[in-house]
């Protein structure tokens, strides 16, 4: 088996990250997807276990992100982690995050298993991206200059997810790194949602404000837009723990890994603002 890195969540934004930083290091990698489209691609499903023997081809390290749409993905991905194992994968690198500890709901409880296993494992545990402001907040910004969250005046040291990319990109690649262990991940300062918004407008050009909402106001929007019961609670009280204070921190992480102070979140979402801020 050679040094074949497999990315799931291969089209997310840390996986298309991932997949530059792989490619301009020259490393031999595959990315997972369910439509392939690409010579790197390979037909991937984690409810599909056909799919799993060409997605594992010889592959020894993989990067692994979690299927969004259950709260509980260890029941999901447990078949596929079981063959990757026995079939000799040597490093697995999981993408958590900074509120899911070790034995913690969601990817917590796929981090707790693998410290179990015989492999070697690394957890990156990174706070809430940047890129979320042009993603899962654009809707909002664009109709309505609005960010909504349950985080009151709770501070968040957002990430550049290009940031995550660099840090597992070395993990991957020198399997000595973050061995059997995790490390938690920030960005360089702690924000407020207020002062994201604050940002944002002056990026944009326009007055973008913040509205807080109660966790029970803001499951039910996430519930509108098409998320599982369960799954929009549990994001809407992640929320809620930001606004006790869960997420006010910042750490070394990407420095001590990259070599690099990781990046500002105004220079990182001015590079959107052509094409997705002012989109409306």
């Amino acid at each position: 088996m050679g040094d074949r890195i497999l990315i799931t969540g291969a089209t997310g934004t840390t996986g298309n990250a991932l997949t530059r930083h792989l490619n301009a290091a020259g490393a031999d990698f595959v990315r997972a997807t369910r439509k392939p489209d690409g010579p790197h691609d390979r037909q991937f499903d984690w409810r599909d276990g056909q799919s799993y023997d060409l997605a594992l081809d010889g592959v020894s390290k993989i990067y692994l992100v979690a299927p969004t749409d259950t709260s509980e993905p260890l029941a999901v991905m447990l078949p596929f982690l079981e063959q990757a194992i026995e079939g000799g994968v040597e490093k697995i690198v999981l993408l958590s995050a900074s509120s899911l500890p070790r034995g913690g709901p969601m990817m917590g409880a796929v981090h707790a298993w693998l410290a179990e296993q015989d492999v070697n494992w690394s957890v990156l545990r990174p706070t809430w991206f940047m890129q979320n402001f042009v993603t899962q907040h654009l809707a909002s910004i664009q109709a309505n200059s609005v960010i909504y969250s349950a985080t009151g005046q709770g501070r968040v040291p957002f990430i550049d997810a290009s940031d995550i990319a660099a840090v597992a990109a070395r993990v991957l690649l020198d399997s000595s790194l973050v061995q059997n262990a995790d490390i938690v991940l920030t960005g360089p300062q702690s924000l407020t949602y207020a002062d994201v918004a604050a940002v944002l407008s002056k990026i944009s050009g326009r007055t973008i404000r913040h509205i807080n909402l109660t966790p029970e106001q803001l499951a039910a929007r996430h519930r509108a837009n098409g998320l599982p019961d369960d799954y929009a609670t549990t994001l809407a009280l992640m929320d809620a723990a930001i606004a006790e204070g869960s997420e006010d921190r910042v750490s070394a992480g990407v420095a001590d890994i990259t070599g690099r102070a990781p990046n500002d979140l105004e220079a990182v979402l001015s590079t959107y603002r052509v094409n997705l801020m002012l989109a409306a």
